[in-house]
């Protein structure tokens, strides 16, 4: 029997993985769970001792593994970021899981197999929001490659795919579970048809979603730069001033009197500028020039700035000290420039964990001190910014959502943009950190999401690939490959209505929440049942 679960729990894994972007199938994750929760029923009614342990054991080791074979590749920027990564993200998931096992024990399956969905979703909702926030393989995430599947996302959110995964796997289970029990062929067939229905209703309805939405008729014509600059040997020891040059010098062939937006990656402009001096700087009268012979044209680029501070006090919750005194605090940035003399600023404020944050900063540094992980130009904790700035064009006719790499895993947070005026999705991100592997490759993906929940064409502008467009149905439209230099010019839709995801956001999660709270509330008082559920 052991080996039969540790059989299970492998399989388990192996499913997950094997149905995630961007080579998956994701038709597997609908039934990725059954065997994990065929060994935990198994454990669980075997009547032995350590049950718990044991479930906690096969459910580690089918996370370890999906989490292992979908991530792997945050090895190539950072060794111990990666272990990291797989090593914690799995432990929370075993966690999520071996508590649903502890509630299966006292609760009947009707009960408990609500449970489960219910807290699996609290669970990725709170990874959406706390320090150590990861939610890269948030399920709903999975069917980012078959966006035809999906475009009822502009309703639910990816916590719809979320649900819909954890509903058919659940049936799936009681399917496969009501047949070991009674070897009843008729009722096995019912079941399997229940379930592929299950799975077919909402991909039909998507595909009437997908063949009747027509994008509004407005568009606007965009450029955008992938410079392919090796952000460990070479970016960031660029001067500003030769990158703002080069830029314009690889827009210049793609730019004329009609395009509307040229966009740059993030942290182009790499070297440390004073955040209140970049309006003087060299770097902006460079690029000015293109906003200066095309007064219709804005130009949006990423770049690292830092403001300076010189009280003995830290000044804010996210100063870094300074060795000789002072203190400063750091920004990954997007600017706007046009014709006029203002400057947009947005600071990015979704930040990467060990990277770009130190998570739990006042505990954890006084006992770790300072173990931020280098990946080029300043080590230290970023500051952010609570609202979300659109960058409005010089003509006010139309808004840019200036996302800043990680931020567009982050789908309530993406609808701020678009609550504030954006009318097309501007994300700017350095994907070469992670080689040509699947990381980049997933990270594009996942854009394709934010276009259907918010029905938001997107423009993507990466320093070394996959720089994009996409279109308001999540398709691809244009690409330029990793490790191609060049400019994408492209004209696409735009859109001033709000979809009912923009206007609720992650109303499915917060019902989770409060379901599984509940649930748990009346386990915890209920005495433990004698039969088996």
């Amino acid at each position: 029997m052991t080996k039969n679960n540790l059989l299970l729990a492998l399989v388990s894994g192996l499913l997950l993985a094997a149905g995630w972007p961007v080579y998956g199938v994701p038709v597997l994750l609908f039934m990725a769970f059954v065997p994990l929760l065929l060994a935990e029923k198994n454990i669980r009614t075997s009547g032995r001792k350590r049950r718990g342990l044991k479930v906690f054991g096969y459910a580690y080791l089918t996370f370890a593994v999906w989490n292992s074979i979908t991530t792997w590749w945050i090895w190539y920027s950072t060794g111990f970021g990666m272990f990291f990564a797989i090593v914690v993200n799995s432990l929370l998931m075993t966690l999520v899981f071996w508590m649903y096992h502890l509630v299966a024990r006292k609760l009947p399956s009707k009960i408990h197999l609500v449970f489960l969905p219910a807290l699996w979703i609290a669970f990725e909702k709170f990874h959406l929001n706390w320090d150590f926030s990861w939610p890269w393989l948030n399920l709903g995430n999975g069917f980012s490659e078959y966006t035809s599947w999906i475009q009822w996302y502009e309703y639910t959110g990816t916590f719809g795919g979320s649900l819909w995964i954890w509903i058919v796997n659940i049936g799936v289970f009681k399917t496969v579970e009501h047949f070991i029990r009674i070897k009843d062929k008729k009722q096995l067939s019912r079941g399997v048809a229940r379930n592929v229905l299950v799975i077919a209703i909402p991909v039909i309805i998507s595909l009437f979603i997908y063949q009747g939405y027509e994008a509004p008729a407005e568009k606007v014509d965009v450029v955008v730069l992938q410079p392919n600059v090796d952000p460990y040997s070479e970016k960031y020891s660029l001067n500003n001033r030769i990158v703002a040059k080069a830029l314009t010098e690889l827009a210049r062939d793609s730019v004329d009197a009609d395009t509307d937006y040229v966009i740059a990656p993030e942290t182009t402009l790499s070297e440390g500028t004073d955040i209140d001096n970049f309006e003087r700087s060299r770097a902006r009268a460079v690029l000015q020039q293109l906003p200066r012979e095309y007064p219709g044209l804005n130009v949006i680029t990423g770049a690292d700035f830092y403001r300076r501070y010189q009280q003995k006090e830290q000044p804010t919750a996210t100063a870094n000290k300074i060795p000789g005194g002072g203190w400063f605090d750091a920004y990954n940035a997007a600017v706007k420039l046009d014709n006029t003399d203002s400057v947009r600023y947005y600071i990015k404020s979704k930040l990467v964990v060990g990277v770009e944050n130190f998570p739990f900063k006042n505990v954890l540094e006084p006992l770790l001190g300072n173990i931020m992980i280098d990946l080029g130009g300043t080590v230290a904790s970023r500051a952010v910014q609570k609202k979300r700035t659109v960058f409005t064009s010089a003509n006010g006719e139309y808004g840019a959502a200036p996302i800043i790499c990680y931020e567009s895993i982050y789908g309530e947070f993406v609808t701020g943009y678009v609550k504030n005026g954006a009318n097309f999705l501007a994300i700017i991100t350095n994907d070469g950190w992670w080689s040509d592997s699947q990381g980049h490759k997933q990270h594009l993906s996942y854009a394709r999401l934010r276009a259907i929940e918010t029905r938001r064409s997107v423009a993507r502008s990466a320093n070394t690939g996959i720089s994009a467009f996409i279109d308001q149905k999540g398709d691809v439209l244009k690409t330029l490959p990793y490790g191609t230099g060049g400019a994408l010019k492209g004209s696409i839709a735009l859109n001033n209505k709000q979809t009912f995801y923009v206007k609720y956001g992650d109303y499915i999660a917060r019902l989770a929440v409060m379901v599984a709270v509940l649930l748990l509330l009346y386990a915890i008082g209920r005495k433990k049942m004698k039969g088996i559920g």
